[in-house]
């Protein structure tokens, strides 16, 4: 069981670094949709690549985000009976909810984008409005990255629940704890 300690805070890090990496977007986003907003009706001139640069900082913080939510448990959790269970009884609902919905909806995700994201980096496609960004084929490829992200964190998630299953974790909702204290 120590190797799958061991595996879930690997992949806690991982999950937390790039989530605290990705939330500074959350800076740019909030600065650059003040600007956009000062031009148009400060200035009433706008610029198009400024207005794509919210879309792209959005897009990127919440796909990139989905996975250190999971981790931080930030996610909605309908609490009535799920709160007052032992953490043996949560742990065993976390984990048919991790195999029976995380990982096959990130494993769905991966399989029908994959096409989708491929044409679109081999035409290199380009700006979502005439003058805008022309990064689009990059703003798609967000999507596998996020399934992957959300499937590494879910083999975490399941890896806590297994250990407070057979008795390792006092409790496996501390899986935001792990990463933090790795």
């Amino acid at each position: 069981m120590g190797v799958v300690a061991a595996l879930a805070r690997a992949l806690d890090r991982v999950t937390d670094t790039v989530g605290r990496v990705v939330m500074w977007l959350a800076v740019l986003l909030v600065l650059a949709q003040l600007a956009v907003v000062l031009l148009r009706y400060g200035f009433s001139t706008s610029f198009i690549q400024l207005q794509e640069s919210v879309i792209y900082a959005h897009a990127t913080l919440f796909m990139l985000g989905i996975a250190f939510t999971m981790l931080h448990e930030g996610h909605v959790r309908v609490d009535i009976l799920y709160a007052d269970m032992t953490p043996r009884r949560r742990a065993w609902i976390d984990l048919i909810g991790v195999i029976v919905a995380v990982m096959p909806f990130g494993l769905l995700v991966l399989w029908t984008c994959w096409p989708f994201v491929a044409a679109s980096w081999r035409i290199r496609e380009g700006a979502i409005a005439y003058g805008g960004l022309p990064f689009q084929f990059l703003l798609k490829s967000l999507i596998p990255a996020m399934a992957v992200l959300l499937l590494i964190a879910a083999v975490a998630h399941l890896c806590r629940c297994l250990l407070t299953i057979v008795g390792r974790r006092p409790d496996h909702r501390e899986g935001a704890r792990v990463a933090d204290a790795a």
